[in-house]
């Protein structure tokens, strides 16, 4: 296991790194990537160009750029070109609010994605499975941003039933911080509970005609314990490796759409703003943190595989 962990940790570093040259790449290659122009202004002269670009590091070779770029962000110095506020802080200080939006919304995709996968293949083929089916063909369907605007105006512009956006922190009022999230957690869990649920539909009923299952069932087993202790612990493997790798993106700001929808100002929020102002340095330090959460969470997976199936335990 130290072994798979140290693997795990060099291959961390790698991935990073590796991202990290691709984002600057691409920011730089890109038409109108110099940053130094954007903040120069339309009527600066070349000589204000090149004295920004100066004062930036732009002028160094692109490896050079590249790496100063990297050890400010780990080192906490990284500021945003277009405002310079630091970077880390900001990330940081939406952290708390992608937190509990990512946390709350998991609970509500995994819980009910597995109740409802369970309750579609028990009732395959009756009628409660044709319409779990629907319902989870119209939730994966509909849009993030779509469901979002239109929970929030008929629930809290029109009715006044939830509130209208914004961020109550957990430490000032924990009701209110339940309140103001129900529409987000909702909004971003439906996607994913209609997906989680035909999956492990899916995986219940090839389950069931396993070898193993059928001598549990030989043996006199109650079906409840068959369906708990034998069927659904093997299929929930790949619902472990989909929520990691799903959660992992949503904490890292794949919650962007939802964030910007309820103005909710995380770090999905943040990472909007830096793509509208084509600023470099919080785009690099928002893409580093979503890496850092997705190369961690899927070591997590790899050792809850473990757990769930001890014959792909590493050595």
């Amino acid at each position: 296991m130290a072994a798979f962990l140290f693997r795990r940790v060099l291959g961390m570093i790698l991935v990073l790194a590796v991202v990290s040259f691709i984002v600057y790449l691409v920011f730089i290659v890109i038409p109108g990537g110099d940053p130094a122009i954007r903040i120069a202004g339309r009527t600066a002269t070349q000589a204000n160009i090149f004295s920004i670009r100066h004062k930036l590091g732009l002028d160094q070779p692109f490896y050079v750029q590249w790496y100063d770029m990297v050890k400010a962000l780990f080192t906490g110095t990284l500021v945003s070109y277009s405002d310079q506020t630091n970077v880390v802080s900001q990330i940081w200080q939406g952290l708390p609010v992608t937190l509990s939006l990512s946390i709350g919304a998991g609970i509500i995709w995994l819980g009910f994605g597995v109740l409802v996968g369970v309750i579609a293949a028990v009732t395959a083929g009756k009628v409660s499975d044709r319409l779990i089916t629907v319902l989870a063909l119209i939730g994966v369907s509909m849009p993030v941003f779509w469901l979002g605007i239109l929970l929030r105006y008929a629930l809290a512009e029109q009715n006044s039933w939830f509130p209208d956006g914004g961020y109550v922190p957990l430490t000032q009022n924990p009701a209110q911080w339940f309140y103001h999230l129900i529409l987000p957690w909702l909004t971003l869990a439906v996607l994913f509970i209609g997906f989680y649920g035909r999956v492990l539909r899916s995986n219940v009923l090839d389950t069931i005609n396993e070898d193993y299952v059928r001598t549990a069932k030989a043996k006199g087993l109650s079906p409840r314990r068959i369906l708990v202790r034998h069927v659904l612990r093997t299929s929930l493997i790949p619902i472990v490796t989909l929520f990691g790798l799903d959660f992992a993106a949503v904490l890292g700001g794949g919650a962007i759409l939802t964030e910007t929808v309820y103005d909710l100002h995380g770090v999905g929020f943040y990472a909007r703003t830096a793509i509208g102002n084509l600023d470099l340095p919080p785009l690099m330090g928002v893409t580093l943190y979503g890496a850092l959460f997705i190369v961690l969470f899927s070591t997590l997976v790899d050792v809850a595989y473990a757990y769930l199936d001890p014959r792909i335990r590493p050595a």
